[in-house]
């Protein structure tokens, strides 16, 4: 992906609390709380700190995210990254060094959406 893709940027020093809907790229350098919907992909760079629910397309994490996130297309984390919470993503890729703390599934996009909520260990 070549940077003149992004369509927009939260600078570092930049605190935002809210919802986030976007078509394209979107590229976070600095705190971001709420939620985040997009087909879309969304950049968190390493001095970035993201909390709350993601649904995304794509995610590309080199910083701090804490929260349910939901990468319907793929999810790659870079040796800086840092995940706390739930991932769901049909393609994963983790560089040597990325921190995962949570669960991960890697499932198709109906899965990631609906979650099943019975096993055969509730029998």
């Amino acid at each position: 992906m070549a940077r003149d893709e992004i369509n927009a940027f939260l600078g570092s020093g930049t605190v935002y609390q809210g919802q986030l809907n976007f078509q394209g790229s979107v590229r976070i350098d600095g705190i971001f709380n709420g939620e985040v919907n997009s087909e879309g992909t969304l950049i968190i760079g390493k001095d970035a700190r993201v909390e709350g629910q993601v649904k995304v397309g794509q995610l590309v994490l080199s910083g701090n995210i804490k929260g349910e996130i939901i990468a319907t297309k793929k999810a790659v984390l870079h040796k800086t990254a840092n995940l706390v919470g739930s991932l769901h993503a049909p393609i994963l890729m983790v560089e040597e060094g990325a921190r995962l703390e949570g669960q991960v599934a890697m499932t198709s996009v109906k899965g990631a959406e609906k979650p099943s909520t019975t096993s055969s260990a509730d029998k």
